[in-house]
């Protein structure tokens, strides 16, 4: 990662958090569990890529950041609420998470599944009424559309869904490539997208090219987490080596093998690159960010 990206990525982290600091409610107000479990789970560690994919695409197009930070902030409050309801006995039944205990460890399961809960309507209420948004409440509209789709039965969801139907079962790559469009994929696209429906003076050609580019990111983005899963160093990648081979979920190295896994990366970071380069937008943020998205060690 050059010098310029991790400054940036650095920048993009500490705007979201300082917006997600903002807009959670503190412990000490009423009901103060349940505000604890919501801010452990929202403010510990975490890469805030989707955010930072939201910033980078603004810069990218000339938006003012101050006017993708609902849309930045949103998307990684639905983020949080999945993984506080991944982590569930009833899902993949983590205890921990970053390194910590998972939610429902550090607290409670019923204050776990309300503090998932409520921040997924926390983030839909920052895209309604967040101050920084484009005046226009059609893109309010549009926004809270998009996120929608990407975190219900059409992605998020619908993927998780996929996911646990599949463990122990054997997959084709397309079935696989499938929940991963649709439990990781969906909502780095929206990440993108959001950012997108922000600029004024960009067409609807060009918001498309920009799902593309999304769709591409968020499949390529879950290979190579699978891949790191298997070739992985551990101490980089935060979490054991092996974890989807012990769950016997069923993944693109296991299906198609390591040397595949590697071209389906490799195809869809052309591919990406490629919609970024027709656009004039080969040299932004959002191109090298989806270059070290796709090509990291952890």
């Amino acid at each position: 990662m050059n010098a310029t990206l991790t400054a940036r990525l650095d920048e993009w982290r500490h705007r979201v958090e300082q917006e997600l600091d903002r807009w959670l409610p503190a412990e000490t107000v009423v009901p103060g569990r349940l505000h604890a479990a919501q801010r452990y789970s929202v403010l510990g560690p975490g890469k805030r890529i989707r955010p930072a994919l939201a910033y980078a695409t603004a810069e990218t197009l000339g938006v003012p950041l101050d006017h993708v930070d609902a849309a930045a902030s949103a998307v990684e409050l639905i983020h949080a609420y999945s993984l506080v309801h991944d982590d569930l006995p009833a899902m993949d039944d983590d205890d921990l998470r970053r390194g910590r205990p998972t939610c429902h460890k550090a607290f409670d399961e019923a204050t776990a599944i309300l503090a998932g809960d409520s921040l997924q309507v926390l983030a839909f209420k920052l895209l309604a009424s967040h101050p920084g948004l484009p005046p226009d409440p059609q893109v309010r509209v549009r926004l809270i559309e998009i996120l929608a789709d990407a975190s219900g039965t059409a992605g998020m969801a619908g993927g998780q869904a996929l996911d646990l139907a599949a463990e122990g079962r054997s997959l084709t790559l397309e079935e696989i490539e499938q929940v991963h469009s649709l439990k990781t994929g969906a909502l780095i696209r929206a990440s993108i997208l959001m950012a997108a429906h922000c600029a004024p003076g960009l067409d609807a050609a060009g918001r498309a090219s920009l799902g593309e580019v999304g769709a591409k990111v968020g499949l390529a983005f879950q290979v190579q987490d699978d891949i790191l899963d298997i070739e992985g160093d551990a101490a980089l990648i935060g979490k054991p080596v092996g974890s989807a081979a012990a769950r016997a979920m069923p993944t693109s190295p296991a299906v198609a093998g390591l040397a595949a896994a590697h071209e389906r990366v490799r195809e869809l970071h052309a591919g990406a690159a490629e919609i970024l380069a027709r656009h004039g937008w080969a040299d932004g943020p959002l191109a090298d960010l989806a270059h070290w998205l796709l090509t990291r060690r952890h």
